[in-house]
């Protein structure tokens, strides 16, 4: 049996097993429903009724589990329902790790995978060296583009430079609440609700070909109208541009930073200058809100503006991958990755976690 990659997002969790040139076998959302039992969140409405509230549970938040006993439960539904393992023959896994995971997850998450599930052997390696895996790279920066955080990441031989590497505390999720203000503004009768906010986005968002040409929709720009499941009607105008802007100029958002292409440029910065030119000439771009309808364009174009000596140039999956890997980029390189560690028994073992407990995640996996 294959191992199985998981790739556990603040919004989607992508699982499968590590055959490198397919989509994962399962894309599902992270968050949960946990439902009312006979204990639980019921309420009795004053009629004799029972009124009974779901509660949404987010075992990742920001990139990070949270809560592990709703990530248990995800696991298991994963792993046994979704995967096919058989209790009592559980498999190898590789997991995928945010940049700068603290140590106590590193060491809670394999001791979850022995302990509870029982698994043979154990790796985890870091998302930004595997999306670079993903397209054929060792070296190079990575600018992961997620749910809830924006990392960026130069990697040299396949190690993650620590010290250069930033991570900020904003993604999709950002974006969503930041659409969700100026729709409200320009359809306030309406109450749209965030999963539908959530879908506009998906379906409308953009970028604007330059800050110029952002600057005129102001003026003049075209206006659709869009159905809501409940049969309001909306109309979306400037909205579909202002949220793929604000990667570019944060402070939309009200947030003092710079955009995004300058964070990469002043990251490569810090580093030893010899590897400039390999970092930037090597950038992957990843994380579902970097699948925006005109992101890639207007990243290049910002990249001819930027401050750098040497230009940031994005570089292009091969052809032979699925398509839109930047939005399991991750996962694919967990799965090449799952293709030499395992064999060759570079991997936890069951006998090496007995003999030296969770800490011993640190030792075989950087």
């Amino acid at each position: 049996m294959e191992a199985a990659v998981i790739d556990a997002g603040s919004s989607l969790l992508k699982a499968g097993f590590a055959i490198p040139d397919q989509t994962p076998a399962m894309i599902i959302p992270s968050q949960m429903k946990r439902m009312a039992d006979d204990k639980g969140s019921a309420d009795d409405n004053g009629n004799g009724q029972l009124v009974v509230d779901d509660v949404a549970v987010e075992p990742v938040v920001r990139g990070y589990v949270r809560d592990w006993d709703a990530m248990e439960d995800l696991l298991n539904y994963v792993l046994y329902s979704g995967l096919g393992w058989e209790i009592g023959n559980e498999g190898q896994i590789l997991f995928t790790d945010p940049l700068c995971t603290p140590k106590a997850n590193k060491e809670q998450l394999v001791q979850l995978m022995f302990e509870t599930f029982n698994i043979s052997g154990f790796y985890a390696s870091e998302q930004a060296v595997l999306s670079l895996y993903a397209v054929g790279r060792i070296s190079g920066c990575t600018v992961d583009i997620g749910h809830g955080k924006i990392d960026i990441a130069p990697v040299i031989e396949g190690a993650v430079n620590h010290i250069a590497s930033r991570r900020f505390e904003f993604g999709g999720t950002d974006l969503t609440n930041f659409l969700a203000q100026e729709l409200g503004k320009s359809n306030p009768l309406v109450n749209i609700s965030m999963s539908d906010v959530e879908k506009i986005k998906q379906q409308y968002s953009c970028c604007a070909e330059d800050d110029l040409a952002y600057q005129k929709t102001g003026n003049s720009c075209p206006v659709e109208t869009h159905t809501l499941p409940d049969g309001q009607v909306i109309t979306i105008g400037r909205e579909r541009y202002t949220v793929g802007e604000a990667l570019f100029q944060p402070s939309l958002l009200g947030l003092e930073a710079h955009g995004i292409v300058e964070q990469l440029v002043r990251t490569i910065s810090t580093v030893t200058s010899d590897n400039h030119r390999q970092l930037l000439e090597n950038t992957v771009v990843c994380g579902g809100t970097s699948s925006m309808t005109g992101f890639e364009e207007r990243f290049q174009k910002e990249s001819l503006l930027s401050s750098s000596a040497v230009r940031p140039t994005l570089v292009k999956p091969p052809e032979y991958m699925p398509e839109n890997l930047t939005t399991y980029s991750a996962w694919v390189g967990g799965a090449i990755l799952a293709k030499v560690v395992f064999p060759q028994n570079q991997h936890v073992t069951k006998a090496d976690y007995d003999e030296n407990g969770p800490s011993i995640v640190h030792r075989k996996c950087f």
